[in-house]
């Protein structure tokens, strides 16, 4: 089991506001079972991932990006360059050096 998994995020359509305004970013990710004692799963997934940016990036009103467990609708993920729905959602697994994007298609007015 490696000790890290690096990834990088990308922020935009105004969701960068809620991350510090920094647009791109390049993360290790703990070994999951440090950070999620209790999981079951071996592997990193969307859906970790998410209570990990809430709990580690995101500096202000998590209610504009995370709704329960999810995104919040209006959000648009792709994981290199793709739709998450073509990966599962939720529940991809997170592989090395993947591109996570999200993009907020929400715009006040």
């Amino acid at each position: 089991m490696t000790a890290t998994l690096k990834i990088h995020l990308q922020f935009g359509g105004g969701a960068e506001l809620l991350f510090d305004k920094i647009k791109r970013r390049e993360v290790e990710l703990p070994v999951l079972k440090k950070y999620f004692p209790d999981c079951p799963k071996e592997k990193w997934t969307i859906r970790e991932l998410l209570v990990w940016l809430k709990d580690n990036l995101l500096r202000e009103r998590p209610e504009l990006f995370i709704q329960g467990d999810s995104v919040r609708p209006g959000i648009l993920v792709l994981i290199n360059d793709a739709d998450w729905e073509l990966y599962g959602e939720l529940e991809y697994e997170i592989q090395e050096n993947d591109n996570i994007m999200f993009i907020s298609t929400l715009h006040g007015g």
